[in-house]
């Protein structure tokens, strides 16, 4: 085995035999937003399978999270299955072995680049306590698992959406490999998701530079406490894959777990500190509920908060994101825009205060929640009657890792990495068997 290679296994990361479809393929009909995208937008998905016609395409590879509540999962999940392997039959891919993909992603607001290969799943452990090189950055909740499972346990390919981040300050390796490698695919995403270009990683004097820095970055790690991977998105379907792996080696020699293909997860490689990588929070619209009552339940988890007008609701994302006291904003349909300042509150961040809120509020009263990707839907929602619009400050990159190392995990969605249309495209492919 190359030395680089040799030196990065350590570290959780192995290259792969990449699967491209082959020239000539259509891939704006090929490549299509991540499958966790646009949950309550049928309209969106029957309008990409009205373009997608009879072209060969990853919508007919993975299971739209907008119909799992059809009732007709196990067949969604054969008819995916038989698609996978008629692809495979009919010769569609070109395999780009022991490699790695560097990802240019232009989207309407940004560029950011990312690293295509596999992580090692016996280096990555979901658990609230876990130590691991690879770990989660939010609760998994183990409930959303054997849904997952049941797709990926008898699937031929795997097709990631799965993107983790390293907190390479140095931009020391990814960005060294841009004009680099020979270009593989450069196209327009279909639905205002962009350009997608991929260029094949594969000479060593690139691969040594990848090994070299990662090294590096390991080496200035606390070694009792080593998270080198973060999960960005993607978070329960790496689960999935661990949790599927677990299984399947039970069964398996030691020899056989070495190169086995379940013990590795196809993802992109994201450094937290890419300019093009939008890293916003989420925020939170409640129904049912007016101010007395949340202000009651807000009571339990801080000593004592103040409230401060503000004139414009636009203004509050300003007010919030100013250092000092634990904040949050606040609109109602009643025409309220206010900040709330908290004294002493009972989580670290604002999205942890306000989660201890709303799972009290969901087990003590009728009112509902939403997690909300943008501000102005936030307001816009938690403006009308009987709704209550809550605005999160910002997540700072340069200290999410600390936060993550001293909290264990932050609260479910707490950020986004940027809006649904410019969430990872399905695109590259693994075997599994």
């Amino acid at each position: 085995m190359n030395k680089s290679y040799e030196n990065m296994a350590k570290l959780g990361l192995h290259p792969a035999n990449i699967l491209i479809p082959k020239k000539g393929t259509d891939l704006n009909k090929w490549a299509i937003v991540a499958c966790d995208q646009y949950t309550s937008n049928r309209n969106y998905w029957e309008r990409v399978k009205n373009k997608v016609g009879e072209n060969y395409s990853t919508l007919n590879l993975i299971f739209p999270e907008v119909y799992l509540e059809d009732g007709d999962n196990e067949e969604r999940i054969q008819s995916i299955n038989q698609t996978m392997e008629s692809y495979v039959n009919d010769k569609l891919f070109t395999t780009y072995e022991h490699c790695f993909f560097l990802v240019k992603r232009q989207t309407p607001r940004s560029t950011r680049w990312g690293l295509v290969g596999t992580l090692d799943l016996e280096a990555y452990d979901y658990s609230p306590s876990s130590t691991s090189l690879i770990r989660a950055t939010e609760g998994t909740i183990l409930s959303r698992i054997p849904p997952r499972k049941a797709i990926r346990k008898n699937a031929l390919l795997e097709l990631p959406h799965i993107m983790v981040l390293i907190d390479d300050k140095k931009r020391s390796v990814i960005e060294p490999l841009k004009g680099k490698g020979e270009l593989v695919y450069d196209f327009d995403l279909m639905e205002n998701g962009g350009h997608l270009s991929g260029y094949q990683i594969a000479d060593p004097s690139l691969l040594e530079g990848i090994s070299s820095a990662l090294t590096q970055m390991y080496a200035n790690l606390d070694k009792k406490n080593p998270l080198l991977y973060a999960m960005g998105d993607g978070n329960h379907s790496l689960a999935t894959a661990k949790s599927l792996w677990e299984d399947i080696k039970k069964d398996l020699s030691e020899e056989e777990k070495k190169n086995h293909p379940s013990r590795f997860a196809l993802v992109e490689i994201e450094n937290i500190h890419d300019e093009g990588l939008q890293f916003e929070p989420i925020h939170r619209v409640l129904f049912s509920i007016n101010k007395t009552v949340f202000e009651s339940l807000l009571g339990q988890y801080t000593d004592s908060f103040t409230v401060e007008d503000v004139a414009c609701a636009s203004k509050i994302e300003e007010r919030i994101n100013q250092e000092g006291l634990q904040k949050f904003g606040y609109v109602d349909g009643e025409g309220n825009a206010l900040v709330y300042s908290l004294d002493a509150p009972q989580a670290a961040i604002a999205a942890g205060t306000l989660q201890l809120i709303i799972d009290t509020m969901l087990s003590t009263t009728k009112s509902k929640v939403d997690y909300i990707h943008g501000l102005e839907e936030t307001i816009t929602l938690g403006s009308q009657k009987g709704n209550i619009g809550i605005i999160l400050p910002n997540i700072s990159k340069e200290t999410f890792f600390e936060a993550i190392i001293k909290d264990k995990a932050l609260p479910r969605k707490t950020f986004s990495m940027g809006e649904a249309n410019e969430k990872r495209y399905y695109m590259e492919a693994r075997r599994l068997k």
